[in-house]
């Protein structure tokens, strides 16, 4: 059915329409007018969902240049698919109308809900499905498989590296999780990319309160979508244990043996690289002083002068090692000073609870470590998860460390509680 609300077409993909329905679509309509904030409350299966997407849609369709799309922020899977199945039924409404209103709709949401890869994607662990697609599309990896150096080529996902070559923009439609994966997969390109480089153009965009809401996660994925958008959160009375949630962490014993694992990786990758740079020297070197001696033996046949092919002194290959890598030796070391530092913290008997800045002190006064060293080697070092672990334990807690209000901490686990700076 259509109806007028307060000047406003809006079209309602079903025969009936309840009295609080149309309540509630004249107070969103205020708002959008406002340009303010509401908050509206409506019970369960009185159909809020619906009216909700039916003004907002009707509302930018009517006056496009106020609002450059709607972002709908759920909880689950399972919630977000309602809300496409929603869209699917107003846009084929529509249609039937006889309206051309071609849009972009599309979802989002993890990597373990979207990724087609024949192995990835029959892991479960949300983490390591993460790990594992970082390894093969981290942008130095994709450097590494385009350079034409000799060398071994890291491997690489051919649906990424396909869609990053020939991807083009979503055509207009509504594109659920299954949607973007049936599309995927027939193009041969990867769901999870296509739907985060579809978000910039978008004009609706259905996802999970963290990437809005976590500032880790929205600096790299909602950074760069216009603020002239009409923000919805759903189910928001738990929007404060989500902001919580996305400030605090928690971290075991576990946690800290599985960072130990990771920077025993790190370890053995800059082996590796220094034993792979020494040995190109050795080799260059060596086809020196033989292009020399064939040029001398060319020139004259004298035999006064005796070349011989020595091996380089270890100082001198010590020098030739990159700084980077020289660095990286460094870096390890520093994170073993501070994963033994969390050690040493969680061998207590008791719970204690100490503000951030006495944590950060005592972290400073025994092990000469301060946070901003940690937080900048977190953002800038360029790490895979070679073994599997999933996260790197040690660089996702220190982000945290600026922003708590306090550590609590016991012989069993650390707890980082979110506030402001």
């Amino acid at each position: 059915m259509k109806l007028n609300v307060d000047g406003v077409l809006v079209y309602f993909p079903y025969e009936y329409i309840y009295p609080e329905q149309l309540s509630y679509m004249k107070k969103i309509k205020q708002s959008l007018d406002a340009r303010g904030h509401c908050l509206l409350e409506m019970p369960s299966g009185t159909g809020k969902t619906i009216s909700l997407l039916s003004l907002i849609v009707s509302y930018n369709h009517t006056y496009p240049e106020r609002y450059s799309r709607l972002i709908y922020c759920s909880r689950t899977v399972t919630e977000l698919e309602k809300v496409v199945a929603e869209i699917h039924r107003l846009m084929e409404y529509f249609r039937k109308e006889g309206v051309d209103y071609p849009l972009v709709a599309v979802s989002l949401s993890a990597r373990k809900n979207l990724c087609i890869h024949p192995t990835i994607s029959k892991i479960r662990e949300g983490a390591v499905v993460d790990g594992q697609c970082h390894n093969l599309t981290a942008s130095y990896v994709q450097t590494k498989r385009k350079s034409k150096d000799d060398g071994e080529r890291p491997p690489g996902c051919a649906y990424y590296e396909d869609f990053r070559e020939k991807g083009i923009p979503l055509k207009p439609g509504v594109y659920g999780l299954e949607e973007l994966k049936e599309y995927g997969s027939r193009l041969g390109w990867c769901p999870y990319f296509m739907a985060r480089a579809a978000l910039e153009s978008a004009q609706i965009i259905v996802y999970n309160y963290h990437y809005l809401i976590d500032p880790r996660i929205s600096e790299r994925v909602s950074k760069n979508l216009s603020r002239n958008a009409v923000v919805v959160f759903d189910e928001a009375h738990n929007i404060d244990g989500y902001a919580i949630e996305c400030m605090s962490c928690r971290f075991t014993r576990k946690h800290i043996d599985k960072s130990l694992n990771n920077v025993n990786d790190i370890s053995t990758e800059i082996n590796k690289i220094k034993a792979a740079d020494t040995q190109k020297l050795q080799r260059e070197y060596k086809q020196l002083v033989a292009g020399l001696l064939a040029a001398r033996e060319s020139r004259d046949n004298s035999t006064d002068i005796v070349f011989t092919n020595p091996t380089l002194p270890e100082e001198v290959l010590d020098q030739a090692v990159p700084g980077c890598i020289r660095s990286a030796d460094h870096f390890v070391g520093f994170l073993r000073r501070f994963i033994e530092y969390l050690k040493v913290r969680m061998r207590v008997n008791h719970v204690i609870s100490e503000t951030s800045t006495a944590f950060l002190k005592d972290c400073y006064d025994k092990f000469f470590i301060n946070y901003s060293m940690v937080v900048d080697l977190a953002r800038h070092w360029k790490i895979t998860d070679k073994g599997g672990h999933g996260q790197h334990y040690i660089f996702n807690a220190s982000h945290y460390i600026p922003v708590v209000i306090k550590w609590k901490y016991s012989p069993r686990q650390f707890d980082l509680y979110g506030g402001s700076k």
